[in-house]
Parts: structure tokens; sequence; C-alpha cells
């Protein structure tokens, strides 16, 4: 982190600035983050994770926060943020520069099992409602149509070589977790979707995980968001 913040309007939470933008920090959003609540579980899991001179890679980065939170408070070596909304990826960086978060790279991009041709992603006029699903919601909605590129999970986790995992894709875990072989990791956070995956993809990221090495770790896990740990 170096350089003073710009001075844009923004949102305090938990130390750190959020900037207020029509379309993305909604009322509800603001409230959370004012009250230190947004996206409470996983904030509180990773700020106890992430260590001295990790690599951090963060699938599903949505606005920006975990991964400004982390580079603001943490001395972590790098953050590789995920993110396929096109329409988020400026509110990213304008999170980090906000506050001096230097070392944070933010990919628009999906990872799947494995690279296929790009995708088509929705953006509608809801910048948080988009989707890679047209009929998810009123397709009237729509404003335009992305074409996202999608690199194979493997060959990205071995280039970027993260230490630590944090993972909120919106039920496309079971999916994606299981065709992971990256064996490098110290630690995850992932927050699971049962009302989607069903128990079946619950056990698959259990399954993934303690393939890899990590097991369960419940001190640090609540609900949804569960944290897994190489050792305890």
């Amino acid at each position: 982190m170096d350089g003073p913040a710009p001075n844009i309007p923004h949102i305090k939470s938990r130390g750190i600035k959020m900037p207020k933008r029509a379309g993305i920090t909604r009322p509800r959003i603001r409230r959370s983050l004012r009250e230190n609540t947004y996206e409470g579980f996983e904030a509180n899991a990773v700020m106890k994770i992430a260590r001295d001179g990790d690599t951090v890679l963060e699938l599903g980065a949505g606005i920006g926060y975990i991964s400004t939170l982390i580079g603001a408070k943490r001395p972590v070596k790098e953050i590789h943020a995920f993110e396929a909304n096109p329409a988020l990826i400026d509110y990213i960086h304008s999170a980090h520069a906000l506050n001096g978060v230097t070392n944070a790279t933010v990919h628009n991009v999906l990872l799947g099992p494995r690279k296929t041709k790009p995708r088509d992603f929705y953006v509608r006029k809801n910048f948080l409602a988009s989707s890679l699903d047209k009929d998810a919601l009123n397709p009237e909605s729509i404003v335009s149509v992305e074409k996202i590129e999608v690199r194979g999970i493997n060959p990205t986790f071995n280039q970027i070589k993260p230490d630590v995992l944090i993972c909120d894709i919106e039920g496309a875990e079971a999916e994606l977790l299981p065709a992971l072989s990256y064996d490098g990791l110290r630690a995850a956070v992932i927050e699971l979707h049962p009302q989607w995956i069903k128990a079946e993809g619950v056990r698959a990221v259990f399954e993934a995980m303690h393939r890899l090495g990590l097991t369960y770790y419940p001190r640090w896990s609540h609900r949804k968001v569960v944290v897994f740990r190489r050792q305890w």
C-alpha cells in the first residue's frame, strides 16, 4: 500500500472504505457495510487465516469487499480476485484504490474444470443481479451481453500458486472444486449454497478439500461458511 487514498464518497466498514455508487451500493448493502455485517462470517474467517506473505486467490470477488479487507488489513504478498460480472470490475478497482491496496490483481474471468470457449454473461440494470443465466430474471432487464473468458482451474492455480482459497461462487462450488488437483493450499474459506447444490454438492465440496489434504475446521466455520485447514 502506498500513496494517499482518493477522496470520493464512501461507506466505512471494518476500517476500510467502500465507494458509494448507484446500482451497486444499494440501501441494504450500505446498511450491512455500516453495521460491519456485510459478508460477516466470511470476513471473520479470512481475517484469522490470512498470514504475512500469503498469496490469496478469491473466486467470486463480488464488489471487492473481501479482497479490499485483506489487502488493507493483512500483510499478504498477493491477492488474485476473480469475478465474472464485468459490471463490477471497475468498482472493485475503485475500492482497492480508495484503500491504497496495490497488491491485488482483478481477473474478469470464469474458472471452469477445463478451459472452454468464452461464455455469455448477461448484465442487468441491477448490476448485482447479472448472471450467466439469461432466464434467471426478466430477460427485459438485460442491458448487455458480454463474452467472458473461461480458464481451467488447475492451470490457473498452478500459475498463481495460492496459499489460501476464498470461494463464494453461488453454487458452482460443487462442480468446480472437485476438479481442483492443486495441493499447495494451506487453508480455504468456502461459502456453501446448499439450497442449490443439495446434500450431494456439500459432500462433493468436503471430499474435494479432503483430497487436497485440508480438513474441516469447525472453530472458524459458521453455518454455510466453512473453513478448511491443512494443520490445526
